[in-house]
């Protein structure tokens, strides 16, 4: 499909990572396994594998260079095997080729989340390898399944295994978001997930008429105040601000209805909501049911996924972490701003 002669070997396997279907909803982590496997072969580390199923579906794939201090707090770089869905109509090349351009652009699902994370990863290990570097502590590179759809399967699973705690890491360093020129994005707080349902139901009946209150009137009542929250936490961008440190709003299902002529009993709107870390998910969501109470009864918010806010990290001289890296940083004159 493409010369490997011709480009660097780190953007070979990139794009021979991307080229695995490992898309939802029905997602064959096979081939995948076997990639990396192969990579950790060529590399001449030790791979793990472990499922979170009885069925292996769903693997976690571990790749480990072993420092000289095991005993040490490991460092785990974490990246997910998965990708969201495709509409192949809409792009100009298959999503699935890596098809890669005359200016180097690689087009591909997965290209920014997260695989050439991972991919990153793996070549800073070859370096490492290349250059007999041998660091104190040890390095695992994580592989997940599932991330996309909430990691029930995958990382939230993993973490409560003996597997997990025999890693012993200290540190982790997961995705951020993609960068348009030289500057790498840090961040070191992670927004809270809240998924979550507006359901409402009302008077049925033929759509000839004019029922009192009906599904869709209350509906919209609350999915304009949500929607106006968004406006307010896009205005905060145009400001300044960074995505990391706003609350994103989106909507992103409608639920309801059989036919054009008919008024439904109930309709549902589905909203993905990632909290800044200064924003409390419980104060918002009393605010939400209070605009439910405003549109009258019958109308309701129902949580789908949530999940706790986490301590940002912390960027002193608490955190030894943080100390190595920001010197090893400013050894290399890398600016931050």
């Amino acid at each position: 499909m493409f010369s490997e002669n011709k480009e660097d070997e780190a953007v070979s396997n990139f794009r021979k990572y991307l080229q695995i279907r490992t898309v939802h909803p029905k997602v064959d982590y096979s081939e995948c396994v076997k990639f990396l496997q192969f990579q950790a072969e060529t590399l001449g580390l030790p791979s793990k594998i472990h499922y979170m199923t009885e069925t292996e579906e769903k693997p976690v794939v571990i790749i480990t260079l072993q420092g000289k201090k095991p005993e040490l707090q490991s460092l785990l770089l974490t990246s997910h095997m998965d990708v969201v869905p495709v509409y192949p109509e809409k792009w100009t090349y298959d999503p699935f080729l890596a098809y890669k351009d005359e200016q180097g652009n690689i087009y591909a699902r997965g290209a920014q989340d997260m695989k050439c994370v991972g991919i990153q990863y793996l070549e800073a290990l070859r370096r490492y390898k290349n250059n007999n570097v041998i660091l104190d502590r040890t390095i695992h590179v994580s592989f997940m399944p599932d991330e996309e759809i909430g990691g029930i399967l995958g990382m939230a699973k993993f973490v409560e295994t003996d597997e997990f705690r025999s890693l012993n890491v200290g540190f982790a360093l997961d995705e951020g978001a993609p960068s348009i020129d030289n500057g790498i994005p840090l961040f070191y707080g992670e927004r809270a997930v809240w998924q979550f349902y507006i359901r409402s139901t009302g008077t049925p009946g033929h759509a000839s008429l004019l029922h009192d209150n009906t599904a869709a009137e209350k509906l919209i009542f609350v999915v304009n105040k949500i929607l106006d929250w968004r406006t307010k936490e896009k205005l905060k961008l145009s400001q300044g601000m960074a995505i990391g440190e706003v609350t994103s709003v989106n909507m992103t299902m409608l639920e309801g209805g059989s036919q054009l002529n008919v008024v439904p009993p109930e309709l549902s709107a589905g909203f993905d909501v990632r909290l800044a870390v200064d924003t409390d998910r419980r104060a918002m969501k009393d605010i939400i049911t209070g605009w439910c109470h405003e549109a009258g009864e019958g109308i309701r918010l129902e949580d789908f996924k949530t999940n706790e806010q986490a301590t940002p990290t912390k960027l002193d001289d608490s955190n030894p972490w943080w100390l190595k890296f920001k010197s090893e940083c400013d050894e290399m004159y890398v600016l931050f701003y």
